[in-house]
């Protein structure tokens, strides 16, 4: 019975030691096995992980973590790069973006993370007047649309002033809101606002004002002529003078960038009426012919006088004789100047060699017993020339 026992005691002992031996043994085996793994930090889309791991290349840690690498990603290192205790793995997955330039579309990967870096890994060539939307400072998002509005040029003329400037906008009205321009109600531009632009336009701004206009006008007075016996042939004597009347007219203007265009009458009001000018005109004739035997002739007085001859058109002569008589006007009229002390002034006179004529004119040479004879033509003067000559005053 003891040996019984001695013998199974004994087999328990052996047993229970090698089970020690085996839990020890793993246990130095899990020990040595964890001690011999590599600490990897992987960065992955910007979220940090610690990993610990046997994997003999990156691409195998991937695998084990269940990650997916696609073509289009950034994986550093690489995938079949050797793993290094805390080696530092960075992986950023690539977001699907659609480009939509000119009205065309087109697909890309990028793992770029604003717009501006997906613009500059693209080689986009993006000036300072085209438009991009998103703007460059946006992430990227899967999915995202970015439209790239590329910029033309157009000639700007803003009230006659002109300018280069550049457009994305589809129609005029848009293109001037972007230019900061304001169309007022009364302006128009051409082309008209809703119309579309196209590469090299010219777009034109022409700024309409409405304004009235009040302004006074002369009413100018007619010269009215009315014929006066009482008054010698040729002679004019002004009977009541003229006075411009005066209208106040108000307008409607229209101005285009300042140029008036337009004027049109609404109103007007009579402010002054006018006065005619009233011209008497004589047709009194100044003497008549006298018959030889008339007794007129036979009582009149007689004596000589020096004598010289004048026509209208003399230097200095104004045409007209101190009586008022126009002698260009009357060019055959029989005329002479005379010192009215001596001869009176309107005496009916027969001149030697001149034949029946008026004292209708004076002058400051004619003195004492002297007379100027009036001819029509400068030759007709110059026969004339300085005679003396007898002369009998008729009346």
């Amino acid at each position: 019975m003891k040996n019984l026992f001695s013998t199974s005691f004994n087999r328990k002992t052996w047993i229970m030691s090698i089970a020690s031996v085996a839990v020890f043994a793993a246990a130095i085996g899990w020990i040595l096995h964890e001690s011999t793994k590599k600490t990897v930090s992987i960065n992955l889309d910007g979220e940090q992980k610690m990993v610990q791991t046997h994997a003999s290349t990156i691409g195998d840690i991937l695998k084990d973590l269940e990650i997916t690498v696609h073509a289009e990603d950034y994986l550093y290192p690489e995938a079949d790069a050797k793993v290094k205790d805390h080696v530092q793995v960075v992986l950023k997955s690539a977001k699907q973006v659609q480009i939509i330039q000119n009205q065309e579309k087109r697909h890309v990967w990028s793992t770029a993370n604003t717009v501006g870096d997906l613009v500059q890994q693209e080689n986009l060539q993006i000036s300072s007047y085209d438009q991009i939307h998103p703007s460059k400072e946006t992430a990227i998002k899967n999915g995202m649309k970015l439209e790239i509005h590329k910029a033309f040029p157009v000639r700007l003329n803003v009230a006659g002033k002109s300018q280069q400037a550049w457009s994305t906008s589809m129609t005029v009205a848009d293109f001037l809101g972007k230019q900061k321009i304001k169309v007022n109600n009364l302006d128009r531009t051409e082309p008209a606002l809703h119309e579309q632009l196209k590469p090299g336009a010219m777009v034109n701004v022409i700024r309409v004002e409405k304004a009235k206009d009040v302004v006074e006008e002369p009413v100018h007075y007619a010269v009215i002529t009315k014929k006066d016996d009482r008054l010698p042939q040729g002679t004019q004597k002004v009977m009541a003078q003229g006075q411009n009347g005066l209208v106040s007219k108000q307008y409607d203007i229209v101005r285009e960038n300042g140029k008036e265009v337009s004027r049109r009458l609404v109103s007007q009001k009579m402010i002054r009426n006018k006065t005619n000018k009233i011209v008497a005109v004589g047709t009194k004739k100044l003497f008549a012919q006298v018959s030889r035997g008339n007794n007129s002739e036979s009582g009149g007085r007689e004596f000589y006088v020096n004598s010289t001859a004048y026509t209208a058109n003399c230097s200095g002569c104004s045409g007209f004789t101190s009586t008022g008589i126009n002698l260009k006007s009357n060019p055959n009229s029989k005329i002479i100047a005379v010192d009215p002390r001596v001869i009176p002034m309107g005496s009916k006179v027969y001149v030697e060699g001149y034949g029946y004529a008026v004292a209708a004119d004076k002058g400051g040479a004619i003195k004492g017993n002297k007379i100027d004879v009036f001819f029509p033509t400068t030759s007709q003067a110059y026969k004339w020339g300085a005679r003396k000559i007898k002369i009998k005053i008729l009346n």
